[in-house]
C-alpha cells in the first residue's frame, strides 16, 4: 500500500530523506506530491510534511533544512524523546512527532556539521567530540534507526493495515592490513634498521623475537591470517579486507606490492573474502596517487576494486568521497571515528552519500562501522574485558534496531602479541556473543 506524502516543495534533500526513512529503513512505498487537492482526495495512507497541517490529516511539522539548498549554520536544539533526544523540536498541536524526524535524520546522515568550520585533530580529521551526538551522550545510539522505528509505530497506530518489512541484524567483520608482517619480507635496509632500533632502545626481547622470526623459528606476530580463516569457517563470516599498498613512508609501512610474498598473500585473501583498497596516508586528497594504488592492487587481484576505507580514517567531506566516486569506487567503509566508539552518522545501516556541497545524492554507498580495536585500546584505554563489554553493548544496540554491525580490526591485533595479548580471545568471544 503506497503512502502519499504532501510537501510544499520537492527537493533532492526531501526525496533523499524520505527514501532513506520510509523506503530503506521501513520498507514503505511512498510518493511525493505538491498537489494539495490530490493529497486530500487520495484514498489511502497519507502524511503531510511542512509548516501547516492540511485539514485533520496526519502531519509532521517541518523546519527549513530540507527545503534549503545551501549549507548554513543551523540552530541545533533538541527535545527529550522516548529515552533519547530528537533534533529540531517543533511546537504546536498536531505534529506526528515532537521534532522534525526527517530533518534530524538528514542532518546526521549527511554529516552536515562536518561541513561547518571546526577544529580538527593533528591528522586533519573531524573530531568525534565535536558532534552533537557526543555532547549529548548519544554517539553510541543508532538514533536514526531508533527514530525510524518510532515513526513506524506512530504511522501504524493511524493506519493499522500498513505493513512494514523487518530488517535483519547483520554482522560484518572488516580487517585493515596496515602491515602484513612485523618482521618478514621487509627488505635489507628496513630489516637492518629494525635491528638497529632494537639495539639502541635496549630491547633485547624485540631483538630475539625479530631474529627468531627471520630464522623461521617463530611465527611472525602480525601473521594471524590462518586464525582469521578458522574463524571465517567456524562462524560462516563474510569479511572484507582493506589492503594498504602505498609507497613506504612514516605513516604507510606495509610491504611493497612488488614483493612476491605480499602479492601471494593478497591473492590468498582474495580467494577467501572481498578485498578493497586502504588508501594510504600520503594519498589523502591526491587523485593520481590514489589512482596508482587502486590500479596496483587491482592488477594483483585481476579484478576491479569497488570498496575502500581510508588509512588512519583520514577523511574530508566531501572531497574524499568525491575523489572515490571519480575513481569508480562504489562502497566506502570509513564512516566512523578513531577516538570514540559509536555511530558517526547516527545510523547502523548502509546509505547513499549525499554531497551537500553540490546538493545532490550520489551513488556512493556509505557503510558506517560501529567499533574499532584501536579505539578501545589506544584512545579509550580499555582493557580486554572492558573492551568486550563495550562491544557487546554496541551489538545489543544494533540488534535492537535490526541494523548492521560493522567491526574494524587488524591482523596485528589478532596476532595477540605484546600490546594485543588477549585480543584474539576477546574477538572470538565477541563472535560467540553475536552468533549465540
Amino acid at each position: 500500500m503506497k503512502m502519499l506524502v504532501h510537501v510544499p516543495k520537492i527537493t533532492d534533500r526531501v526525496h533523499y530523506t524520505f527514501d532513506l526513512l520510509l523506503k530503506q529503513l521501513l520498507s514503505l512505498d511512498f510518493e511525493l506530491t505538491t498537489d494539495a487537492e490530490q493529497f486530500k482526495s487520495y484514498d489511502g495512507p497519507k502524511l503531510s510534511y511542512g509548516k501547516e497541517r492540511i485539514g485533520e490529516m496526519p502531519f509532521q511539522k517541518a523546519v527549513n533544512l530540507l527545503f534549503e539548498r545551501h549549507i548554513n549554520e543551523q540552530e541545533v536544539n533538541s527535545v527529550d524523546f522516548e529515552g533519547v533526544k530528537g533534533l529540531f523540536p517543533v511546537y504546536g498541536k498536531g505534529s506526528l512527532m515532537p521534532f522534525d524526524v526527517f530533518a534530524a535524520s538528514f542532518y546526521l546522515v549527511s554529516r552536515y556539521e562536518e561541513y561547518l568550520p571546526q577544529v580538527r585533530d593533528k591528522y586533519g580529521r573531524f573530531q568525534a567530540e565535536s558532534t552533537w551526538m557526543f555532547e549529548n551522550e548519544l554517539l553510541q545510539k543508532p538514533l536514526v534507526d531508533i527514530w525510524a522505528i518510532a515513526l513506524k509505530n506512530r504511522l501504524k497506530a493511524i493506519y493499522p493495515n500498513l505493513t512494514f518489512k523487518e530488517r535483519k541484524f547483520e554482522f560484518i567483520p572488516t580487517y585493515d592490513v596496515d602491515a602484513a608482517w612485523a618482521y618478514k619480507h621487509k627488505g635489507v635496509y628496513r630489516t637492518l634498521g629494525g635491528f638497529f632500533k632494537d639495539l639502541t632502545a635496549g630491547d633485547r626481547k624485540g631483538l630475539r623475537e625479530r631474529h627468531e622470526v627471520l630464522r623461521g623459528r617463530r611465527k611472525d606476530p602480525f601473521d594471524s591470517f590462518d586464525f582469521q580463516f578458522e574463524l571465517q569457517k567456524e562462524f560462516k563470516l563474510k569479511p572484507i579486507y582493506f589492503i594498504l599498498c602505498g609507497e613506504y613512508d612514516n605513516n604507510d609501512k606495509n610491504i611493497s606490492l612488488r614483493k612476491e610474498a605480499f602479492r601471494s598473500l593478497i591473492k590468498r585473501l582474495g580467494d577467501y573474502a572481498d578485498v578493497g583498497i586502504h588508501p594510504s596516508f600520503s594519498s589523502y586528497l591526491d587523485l593520481p596517487k590514489l589512482q596508482a594504488e587502486i590500479d596496483g592492487l587491482s592488477e594483483v587481484l585481476h579484478r576491479p576494486l569497488t570498496k575502500s576505507r581510508q588509512h588512519f580514517l583520514r577523511m574530508n567531506l566531501p572531497r574524499s568521497y568525491q575523489k572515490l566516486i571519480e575513481l569508480d569506487i562504489s562502497d566506502d567503509y570509513t564512516m566512523g571515528f578513531a577516538s570514540q566508539a559509536g555511530f558517526r552518522a547516527g545510523i547502523a545501516e548502509t546509505f547513499r552519500f549525499f554531497d551537500l556541497e553540490n546538493d545532490m545524492v550520489t551513488n556512493l554507498m556509505v557503510h558506517p562501522f560501529a567499533l574499532m580495536d584501536g579505539t578501545m585500546r589506544d584512545y579509550l584505554n580499555l582493557d580486554v574485558d572492558e573492551s568486550l563489554t563495550l562491544a557487546k553493548q554496541l551489538v545489543d544496540e544494533v540488534k535492537a534496531v535490526n541494523g548492521k554491525f560493522i567491526y574494524l580490526t587488524h591482523n596485528e591485533t589478532l596476532g595477540g602479541e605484546k600490546r594485543w595479548v588477549g585480543w584474539p580471545e576477546m574477538y572470538r568471544e565477541l563472535l560467540e556473543y553475536v552468533y549465540r
